[in-house]
């Protein structure tokens, strides 16, 4: 057991999501590194400090490139606004610094890419954050499909829906510039991911995207506000997928429904601690779907607990995710997802884009 240097770029929402779980994980998940909170970076000291006393850091600092080049700094967990992304990853790979970075990957295309070149070109270890299908309960869908539960997929629906945005009196923040911070840069980019996991890669879209209330309170929407997409899976499956901010009444509206050939599943996030699963088997008379509650029994619950039932929330995500990522690191092997895996994720959006305007099917691989 050794201890690994961590700094993260980001103090706020995410940021904090990170220090907690880099702080509590070796104790969680009894890791072979035991994560240092050595070192946040804001953009202001004013910022970073207060985040350094608020989580436990060792040191503060407003310049990520000191944080960068910092040598106490053995990885780096990115959990900073888009733009900011790329020449962090950069900077840290050059280095042999491992790279956990928050999804969208890139604010663009082009960054993504470049920073998946950056990632295997150095050969140091690199993982994107797509903590909801990290449940006990999606890992176990995962499992049910790999394991020939609901046969051969025949059908794919997933939702990421929210409704933070959908009384149009919400005042307008930096949410509603820029097509990275929109709803397929920001929301699109999780259950795309889910998707990809679930059912495998995707192969062409069809999508339309729309910006429903275009001015609020304070300034006008840039951006988009909810998105639809048929797909079509490489495996021939067929799908759809729908992203919303203004989806009344939804909180957590991460959901998926996957048919089979000898059953199906069901999951919303809403309820995130138990998954529904039909088999197509036995009396007609008593078929249904049955409702299965984690515990033990299913991936990365019991180190939370020891009651099946009781359940697991969002911050055990977040600690699932850091274990993942100093396995990685420990092992010297990349876990999934990888920064090629948040590519792959940016390259369907641009897909969805590029459909949207020219009102036709896109190959993902054209973009």
């Amino acid at each position: 057991m050794s201890e690994i240097g961590i700094a993260i770029m980001g103090g706020g929402y995410m940021g904090k999501a990170h220090a907690v779980a880099m702080s509590a994980v070796g104790a969680v998940f009894n890791t072979a590194l035991r994560p240092r909170l050595e070192m946040v970076c804001a953009t202001s000291m004013n910022s970073a400090e207060r985040y350094r006393v608020a989580y436990g850091f060792q040191r503060a600092t407003d310049d990520w490139r000191a944080m960068v080049n910092d040598p106490a700094v053995e990885a780096i967990v990115i959990a900073s606004p888009q733009a900011t992304h790329r020449e962090v990853a950069e900077a840290a790979f050059k280095l042999g610094k491992p790279v956990f970075c928050e999804k969208p990957l890139g604010a663009s295309l082009e960054d993504s890419r470049a920073m998946v070149a950056a990632a295997e070109g150095s050969g140091v270890i690199n993982m994107t954050g797509f903590n909801y299908i990290r449940t006990p309960a999606s890992q176990y869908a995962l499992q049910l499909i790999q394991d020939g539960a609901i046969g051969e997929i025949t059908w794919f629906r997933g939702e990421h829906t929210e409704d933070f945005y959908a009384d149009p009196e919400q005042p307008a923040t930096w949410r509603c510039e820029g097509e990275a911070n929109g709803c397929m840069g920001d929301l699109a980019p999780h259950m795309i991911n889910g998707a990809l996991r679930l059912a495998g890669p995707i192969k062409s879209v069809m999508a339309e995207i729309e910006t429903v209330h275009a001015s609020r309170p304070g300034g006008k929407v840039t951006n988009d506000d909810h998105g639809q997409m048929m797909c079509r899976f490489e495996n021939g499956v067929m799908g759809h997928l729908y992203f919303s901010r203004v989806a009344t009444g939804r909180k957590m509206g991460y959901a998926y429904e996957i048919h089979g050939t000898k059953g199906s599943i069901r999951f919303d996030q809403e309820d995130q601690n138990a998954i529904w699963l039909y088999k197509a088997e036995g009396d007609a008379a008593q078929r249904g779907f049955t409702k299965i509650l984690t515990g033990p029994a299913h991936p990365d619950y019991l180190p939370f607990c020891q009651g099946p039932g009781h359940g697991t929330g969002y911050q055990d995500q977040i600690l699932i995710e850091a274990k993942d990522f100093l396995t990685a690191i420990a092992e010297g092997r990349n876990i999934w997802p990888t920064f090629r895996d948040g590519m792959e994720v940016n390259q369907i959006i641009a897909a969805a884009h590029a459909s949207h305007k020219a009102r036709a099917w896109v190959d993902t691989a054209s973009v």
